[in-house]
């Protein structure tokens, strides 16, 4: 393994000292040392990976400064559109260096949502024409692949990607905290407002720990899963499929229990919601200011004003709330207003070490949801 410090001071050494991305659980160790040792004007987390670059494009172009931009492959899909259009060398010929976590690496067990990415990930950078190599676990080796993609983005002009595998690097935890305390935690928060959903009422949850979180509530009340949809990968796309489901199903109420990660992953999603403003929508935003499924690094959850978005968007009834008295009667105003209605709930960070995952596939959660979701 690499001490994250190590390869921080080697990324120095080669003059990669401006830092911009979205977290990744394969290289949390890494960004939390980056977010403790880098002034915050110098580690821009971004709402989404396509963003990343973007920043990172525009500090090339005002200081001709090579950045790194940190992702999961996941992310690869976000950065399609600016690696083709607006790095590459046919367009704007701009060098940054990509730094991205392998989930489902073949061969390596993790979670189905990341098989087909993992499957695809070195083909893709492959038919991007984006150069890469995978980052070995020696800091001796990984300063001859570093200096290998310092050339090649000088003299080429171009982006270049370092590949990280599972335990590539040693363990750091995050030593800052940005958040304020809040009264409860996510998990808390999301019983008390699932407790008082009713027997047909569908849900769609968001990626990471929410979803998790959901399943083993419902496993501890003896209940069914069929009424959630565990939107396991597709980060911030939860609102989207929950209005799908809403403008199709207008006798049925859809809950959307959102994250202020994935909420602004893709901002622009509620301006949609409000437009086409389904009577029987109701967003919920679990605000812990962090991207907590993937190592607690800062969002910007504590600066945007979720409640002001949704009422300049369109949503008719907005609300907020910390405390468990609030999350009681604030729930009840939601399936009670008029909709589309927005709840932010905010909470404070971290999950129990032992949280499981679901037990069935994302088939079979799908098979049991579209039943339940015939039920008219």
């Amino acid at each position: 393994m690499i001490n994250p410090a190590d390869f921080y001071n080697l990324l120095t050494n080669n003059n990669i000292r401006f830092y911009t991305g979205v977290p990744d659980s394969l290289l949390k160790d890494f960004c939390a040392y980056v977010t403790d040792h880098t002034p915050q004007d110098r580690n821009i987390i971004a709402a989404n990976e396509g963003n990343a670059v973007g920043i990172a494009a525009g500090r090339y172009l005002a200081l001709q400064e090579i950045g790194l931009v940190y992702m999961q492959n996941s992310g690869l899909g976000n950065v399609v559109n600016p690696l083709t259009s607006l790095t590459d060398p046919l367009v704007y010929s701009i060098p940054m260096l990509l730094l991205i976590g392998w989930r489902g690496e073949p061969g390596v067990k993790d979670e189905p949502q990341h098989a087909k990415q993992g499957e695809i990930t070195l083909e893709l950078l492959k038919t991007l024409g984006v150069e890469y190599d995978i980052l070995p676990d020696n800091l001796l080796q990984a300063e001859a692949v570093l200096k290998r993609a310092m050339e090649y983005m000088t003299q080429k002009q171009a982006p270049f990607a370092l590949v990280i595998r599972k335990d590539t690097f040693a363990p750091y935890a995050l030593q800052s905290d940005y958040h304020a305390k809040c009264s409860l935690n996510r998990e808390q928060a999301l019983k008390l407002i699932v407790s008082k959903l009713g027997t047909d009422d569908i849900v769609v949850s968001t990626t990471g720990k929410t979803s998790r979180e959901l399943y083993e509530y419902r496993r501890a009340c003896g209940d069914t899963h069929e009424k959630d949809f565990l939107t396991v990968g597709s980060m911030g796309h939860s609102s989207q499929i929950a209005l799908g489901i809403a403008l199709a199903k207008p006798q049925r109420t859809v809950y959307c229990l959102d994250g202020d990660g994935a909420a602004l992953m893709h901002l622009g999603a509620m301006a949609i919601v409000g437009e086409q403003a389904p009577a029987n929508f109701k967003h919920v935003v679990l605000n812990n200011c962090a991207h907590d499924s993937v190592g607690g690094q800062p969002t910007a959850g504590d600066v945007v004003g979720f409640p002001m978005i949704a009422k300049a968007c369109g949503y008719k009834t907005v609300l907020q709330a910390q405390s468990e008295e609030d999350i009681i009667a604030k729930t009840e105003e939601l399936k009670q207003g008029a909709g589309p209605s927005f709840l932010e709930v905010k909470v404070n960070k971290g999950a129990r070490k032992d949280l499981g995952r679901p037990k069935t596939t994302p088939i079979e959660n799908k098979e049991a949801f579209i039943r339940f979701l015939s039920k008219d």
